[in-house]
C-alpha cells in the first residue's frame, strides 16, 4: 500500500500502541488508521486479518493542528480519593503521563506523589496550572472550589476535565462554560459513568429501540458514611448533602436517557448539620416519560437502575455509577444479561474520552456536552429550592 497514514493498533486491555513499535499484533483486537490520502478498507499481517476503522481526514488534520502529540500530559488539583482514582487510571494508560499534583498543603502533595509516581508536585494551584509541561488539568477539589479552580486552570491556558457535581449551581456552570468557550478551550465534567461499556452498551440498545420507547426511569444511589460535621458529605461549606454528591448520578442518568425534565417534585430529610442525609425527587418530561431516584449518604441502598419501555426493560446492574453488567427484559419475561468490564477502576474511559477530544482539536464532548452538565445543574438549583 502506498499511502500517506498514521495507524494505531489498540490491545485486549484497549491501550492504544503505535504500530513501529508493537512486535507482535497477536493480542490486538482492532486497528485504527486516520487516512490522509488513499482508501482502505483492511490489513493483513502476521497472519492476522483486520477490518480498519477509517477515520475523516479532516478529523486527523484537526488532530495535529491541535498540538497534542501521542503523549498527554496530565495535572490534578486536589489530593482526595476520587483524584487518586483518577490518578490510578492515568498511570495505567500509555498514551497519559500523571506529570504533576496540587494541594494546598505540601505534606498531602508530597504523600500523593509518592504514591502515584509524580514527578512534580506544588503547594500553590497556580503552580500547576502555569507549568508548560501540564497538557491538561483535572479538578479533584470540593465541590465548593469547582468553579474557582476550573475558571483558574482555563485562564492559565488548560483544558480541563472537572469532577461531578460540575458546580455548586448554575450560576456557576454558567460562568465556567463561557470561559471556556470564549478561550476555546476544552472543558468537560467528569461524570465517568458515562463513559464504561455498560452504559455506552445501554445507550446502543434505547437508541435501536430494544426496549421499544422509554417512559421510565428509576434508580437508587446511597452509601453509608458515619455523620462527621467536618466532612465534605455532611459539611455545608464544603457542599455536602446526598444529592451533590451521589444524587448526581442518577439524574444525570436521567438527563441522558430522556432529556431534561420539564417539572420536578422533591422531598428530604436534613442531617444534623442541614445538609440533605437523604432525598428522593420525581421527574416529568415533556414526551410524558417520568423517572424516580433515591440518594442517601447515610445508608447503602441497592444502587440499582431500572430502564422501562414499551416494549421491555432493561436493568441496569449494581453499582449504578459503574455497571458492569445489564439485564434485558422482554414483555415475555425473557431475560438476556450481558457482562461489560471496565478497564481498571473504571476511571480510564473518561481519560481516554478526555485525550480523544483534545487530539481531534474539539472543545468538549458529544457524550457529556457542557450544555447538557448546565441543564443538570439548572434541575439541581431546581430540586433544591423546593427544600427551602
Amino acid at each position: 500500500m502506498d499511502l500517506d497514514y498514521e495507524q494505531t493498533i489498540r490491545d485486549s486491555s484497549g491501550r492504544t500502541i503505535p504500530v513501529r513499535e508493537s512486535a507482535s499484533w497477536s493480542s490486538c483486537e482492532t486497528v485504527d488508521v486516520w487516512l490522509l490520502s488513499g482508501t482502505v478498507t483492511t490489513m493483513e499481517t502476521a497472519g492476522k486479518r483486520f477490518s480498519l476503522s477509517l477515520r475523516d481526514p479532516r478529523v486527523s488534520r484537526k488532530r495535529m493542528e491541535s498540538g497534542m502529540g501521542d503523549m498527554i500530559r496530565w495535572g490534578i488539583l486536589g489530593t482526595g480519593k476520587i483524584a487518586g482514582r483518577l490518578a490510578a487510571a492515568i498511570n495505567s494508560l500509555d498514551d497519559a503521563d500523571l506529570v504533576a499534583i496540587g494541594s494546598r498543603s505540601s505534606e498531602r502533595a508530597e504523600a500523593f506523589a509518592r504514591e502515584y509516581d509524580v514527578p512534580h508536585r506544588f503547594d500553590r494551584y497556580e503552580d500547576l496550572v502555569t507549568r508548560s509541561e501540564v497538557d491538561v488539568v483535572y479538578v479533584a477539589t470540593p465541590h465548593v472550589f469547582h468553579e474557582r479552580d476550573t475558571l483558574l486552570s482555563l485562564e492559565a491556558g488548560k483544558p480541563v476535565l472537572c469532577e461531578k457535581p460540575f458546580t455548586m449551581n448554575a450560576k456557576e456552570a454558567t460562568t465556567v462554560i463561557a470561559a471556556a468557550r470564549e478561550k476555546s478551550l476544552f472543558l468537560m465534567e467528569a461524570m465517568w459513568t458515562r463513559f464504561v461499556p455498560a452504559i455506552v452498551k445501554l445507550r446502543e440498545w434505547i437508541a435501536a429501540g430494544a426496549i421499544g420507547e422509554v417512559r421510565v426511569f428509576m434508580a437508587d444511589a446511597g452509601w453509608a458514611h458515619p455523620f462527621d460535621p467536618m466532612s465534605r458529605f455532611f459539611d455545608p461549606a464544603l457542599g455536602g448533602g446526598a444529592l451533590l454528591d451521589v444524587g448526581v448520578y442518577p439524574l444525570s442518568m436521567a438527563s441522558m436517557i430522556l432529556g431534561t425534565p420539564t417539572d420536578v417534585s422533591s422531598l428530604m430529610t436534613p442531617a444534623p448539620t442541614g445538609v440533605d442525609a437523604q432525598c428522593t425527587c420525581s421527574l416529568a418530561f415533556a414526551d410524558g416519560g417520568v423517572a424516580t431516584f433515591t440518594a442517601s449518604i447515610v445508608c447503602k441502598t441497592p444502587r440499582e437502575g431500572l430502564v422501562v419501555g414499551s416494549e421491555g426493560s432493561i436493568r441496569i446492574h449494581s453499582p449504578i455509577n459503574h455497571p458492569e453488567a445489564l439485564t434485558r427484559i422482554t414483555q415475555r419475561g425473557e431475560a438476556e444479561t450481558v457482562e461489560l468490564p471496565y478497564l481498571g477502576n473504571g476511571y480510564a474511559h473518561q481519560v481516554i474520552e478526555v485525550m480523544e477530544c483534545l487530539r481531534e482539536g474539539r472543545f468538549e464532548s458529544d457524550i457529556m456536552p457542557l450544555d447538557e452538565s448546565l441543564a443538570i445543574m439548572q434541575t439541581l438549583d431546581a430540586i433544591r429550592e423546593q427544600w427551602s
